[in-house]
């Protein structure tokens, strides 16, 4: 893979999935949850490593399973190294639309019932990482728009079935770091901190669907109608 432009955007999007309202939210809970079981706050914090490990092997997982396969069948090889970035620029325009609120998605996403979540909490850090993997498999809509609309094809594109995914596991686990930190040390500046965090959420994705639209335009432009 070349260039340092991808490996910032799989960042990037990671990062933004984390703060959005639906995942931020989850995450919270589940630290808060396994967190508050665990006698010392060098365990907290490790429960938010564990955590986001979960959460980054799950997206690995998928990468592997998801852009290997695709790029192991040679006639889908052929035609998305032929069409990737003539298919890129509506998909970038769409998921920016998304993003602006300019279309919706509803859908229910799976998780855990609140017995199985108390079994996993008696698991202690460990129970961590396993809350980890099945919230990182309960897509929101927004967290699906961005995984599924922009990372993958980000990834099939550059052949990167383990990096990309990886950089955005871990991206969506920094802020669930941050706030395990917090519950350690007994922060009461947690709500506000989520406060801060909602409203930079609603900037950042803002500026990154406007961003998404302006470069899917291009690449339409560029790469379909041959304006540029």
């Amino acid at each position: 893979m070349e260039g340092f432009l991808p490996a910032a955007t799989a960042l990037w999007l990671g990062i933004l999935t984390s703060i959005s309202p639906c995942p931020l939210a989850t995450n919270i809970a589940a630290i808060s949850f396994v967190g508050r079981r665990l006698g010392s706050p060098r365990e907290v914090f490790w429960t938010g490593v564990v955590y986001t490990l979960g959460r980054m092997l799950t997206y690995v997982a998928l990468g592997i399973l998801l852009v290997a396969s695709v790029t192991s069948v040679p006639l889908v090889s052929q035609l998305l190294q032929k069409y990737m970035n003539k298919i890129l620029g509506p998909i970038l325009i769409l998921v920016g639309m998304f993003l602006l609120d300019m279309l919706t998605l509803s859908f229910a996403s799976p998780g855990l019932s609140e017995k199985m979540q108390y079994r996993i909490a008696t698991w202690g850090v460990w129970g961590a990482g396993l809350l980890g993997m099945v919230f990182a498999l309960s897509f929101c809509p927004v967290s699906a728009a961005l995984f599924f609309g922009s990372l993958l094809p980000l990834a099939i594109k550059y052949e990167s079935s383990v990096l990309l995914p990886s950089l955005y596991g871990v991206a969506t686990g920094l802020p669930v770091l941050l706030f395990a930190i917090l519950v350690a040390l007994g922060a009461q500046s947690l709500g506000r901190a989520f406060n801060k965090l909602t409203r930079l959420e609603w900037w950042a994705r803002r500026i990154t669907g406007a961003v998404f639209v302006v470069v899917g335009i291009y690449y339409s432009l560029t790469f379909i109608f041959g304006v540029f």
